[in-house]
């Protein structure tokens, strides 16, 4: 879906820069520009954002703890 309107920017486009590292708005803005117009996206892109870090500190690989 297209979150930022003015930009073009999907849902998707989110994801992934949240995949690449990007965890705030502000790099959401400076890299994507999203929410850099009219800002009406800006809770909804914060929303994906926030979604996706959940999701991916869930399901991050930990390492095994062994016994001794």
């Amino acid at each position: 879906m297209i979150v930022c309107v003015c930009n073009n920017i999907s849902d998707r486009e989110i994801r992934q820069a949240a995949e690449l590292g990007l965890s705030n708005m502000d790099e959401l803005r400076a890299q994507l520009g999203v929410a850099t117009c009219c800002g009406q996206c800006a809770d909804c892109a914060q929303d994906v954002l926030d979604t996706h870090q959940a999701k991916l500190n869930a399901t991050a690989l930990k390492r095994p703890v062994l016994a001794e």
